[in-house]
């Protein structure tokens, strides 16, 4: 039996582990972790392969507490071993997932976790379900012609993000641990030919369910109808309980759902000027969570056409603008891979159509709330938003210090005084900006007095405040804790953290990161656009 390239040892587990994917799906029948196609199978099972000298860098203090661990637990020697991969609990189950995917809009075939392993599911005491899975934790036999391993400088990115999208209320796979492994790892950062050793390290993700439509399309691309419809009805019945026993109106219900909680997923992602960078089929939860934080980015300057992953610079598919379309087409797909076993195509269409419509409505009531208005208003708001992003587009304008400085502008105030106030916000100084900023802002101001009717400015700061948050892991910043780190200095990753745990809070410590990105990080490496590489 040769599960991997060697065995990590076994100790007694803190956690009780219920492991439903791997005891309810069928496994691949080969046990060699050789590169491969696997059919007729929802996952190979294959261990972590160990590491050379495991360090904790930094670890989720909130994600450890829901798994009812405590400080202690996560400084001990056996933390270290489990998380890195050079041990396993008892009762864990170690898999790769088996998914396919359009990558680019192209259909990409078999795909898989090539460098990520679930080690197993769990149930806590209040019986919650959470899957524990390392990124970076060696070859898989979906790794194809990679080694499964990830860098320092991805992890550092995937650790922050997850934690921060969960405190900024964005529905999210969630980051136990960091882990430095203490080996490198050979990568081509540019893609240029020119390969560099670099550290490597392992985060423990943590999610309900790790399942993406890709899951789904495997089976239907190879006309294994039978085990789609196992996937599905177990699906159903772990994640989607509240939907009762799969039947033929479950199924539809349940893609309804899927629909819903992808179009409140995208409403959040432009809310907070979130850009996912590689919006692949196989990248999307069918829990509708954030998933796989590759080549991502928060839009600094405004730009509906930004995209921050170097491989789409060209085609620009996954840019800002277009993510909310991007998942309508990604459902599209999930939609075609389910008829086999749904079969029918009118209803299937009939709930794709929603999706739109949700997306709208949402997206709607998202930019009035973000305005401060207490309901949206087609009458005046479409024009209103509209407007704003056209001088969002036309002035180089800070999305995040735009909307927060927005809450403290007095409505009563002359055109002037409330563009003085929003000024911070800006880039650059261009010809006519303070007469079209004055002309929009006496616009907002007088659709503010219209649904305040005479209130106090009180409650709608604090709403303006609870949906713009006033910090957010820029690029810049997640690339200054990776320079320090490469150093040996994880001192940033921490105060990072700490900062994103309160987005929206003030934080007079941390009010140097309520700030335009420095100049030195416009076309900085790292700091601008990124490449899929980890």
């Amino acid at each position: 039996m040769n599960l991997g390239t060697s065995r990590p040892q076994s100790m007694s587990s803190p956690f009780h582990f219920v492991n439903r994917f791997t005891r309810d799906l069928p496994a691949d029948p080969e046990l060699t972790n050789e590169r491969r196609q696997v059919a007729e199978s929802s996952y190979s099972r294959v261990r972590p392969t160990p590491v050379a000298n495991p360090i904790l860098i930094a670890h989720s203090e909130e994600m450890a507490s829901e798994l009812g661990l405590t400080q202690n637990d996560v400084l001990s020697g056996q933390f270290v071993d489990v998380f890195s991969g050079n041990a396993l609990y008892d009762e864990m189950d170690p898999y790769a997932m088996n998914y396919a995917g359009h990558q680019f809009g192209n259909w990409a075939g078999q795909l898989g976790d090539g460098r990520a392993i679930n080690l197993g599911e769990l149930e806590t005491p209040v019986g919650a379900h959470w899957t524990l899975q390392l990124k970076g934790a060696g070859p898989t036999p979906y790794s194809r012609s990679a080694d499964g391993r990830a860098v320092l400088r991805s992890s550092i990115r995937e650790f922050l993000c997850s934690e921060a999208m969960f405190h900024l209320g964005v529905p999210t796979t969630r980051a136990l641990s960091l882990m430095g492994t203490g080996d490198k790892v050979l990568r081509d950062m540019f893609y240029d030919g020119r390969p560099e050793m670099e550290p490597g390290a392992i985060v423990c993700r943590v999610a309900p369910s790790f399942i993406r439509f890709g899951n789904f399309q495997i089976h239907a691309a190879r006309g294994e109808t039978e085990l789609l419809k196992r996937l599905m009805d177990f699906c159903i019945r772990t994640d989607f309980p509240h939907l009762g026993e799969p039947s033929a109106q479950t199924y539809l219900a349940w893609f309804q759902e899927v629909c819903d909680r992808t179009a409140d997923l995208m409403v959040h992602w432009m809310r907070v000027g979130f850009v996912h960078g590689v919006m692949n089929t196989d990248n999307m939860s069918i829990l509708g969570l954030t998933i796989d934080y590759g080549p991502y980015g928060w839009v600094d300057n405004f730009e509906l056409d930004w995209t921050p992953n170097t491989t789409d610079a060209e085609s620009r598919r996954y840019v800002f603008g277009n993510q909310p379309q991007v998942a309508g087409w990604n459902l599209a797909q999930l939609a075609r891979a389910i008829y086999p076993v749904v079969e029918d195509a009118e209803a299937l269409g009939a709930i794709l159509k929603t999706y739109a419509s949700r997306y709208e409505l949402g997206y709607q009531q998202m930019m009035a709330s973000k305005l401060g208005f207490t309901w949206f208003d087609a009458e005046t708001d479409l024009d209103l938003i509209s407007s704003l992003i056209q001088l969002f587009s036309r002035f180089e304008t800070d999305m995040t210090l735009f909307f927060r400085l927005l809450a403290s502008v007095d409505p009563n105030a002359e055109p002037a005084a409330m563009w003085e106030a929003v000024l911070p916000s800006q880039y650059d100084e261009a010809s006519g900006q303070a007469s079209a900023w004055s002309a929009w802002l006496s616009a907002w101001s007088a659709r503010v007095l219209k649904d305040e009717a005479g209130a106090s400015d009180g409650p709608r700061i604090a709403r303006m405040n609870a949906t713009n948050p006033k910090y957010v892991l820029r690029n810049y910043m997640a690339q200054m804790a990776i320079d320090q780190a490469h150093e040996g200095d994880f001192a940033l990753i921490h105060e990072l953290l700490d900062v994103l745990r309160h987005p929206y809070d003030e934080q007079p410590a941390y009010e140097r990161y309520f700030a335009k990105r420095p100049d030195w990080a416009r076309n900085k490496p790292g700091s601008s656009m990124l490449s899929c590489s980890s």
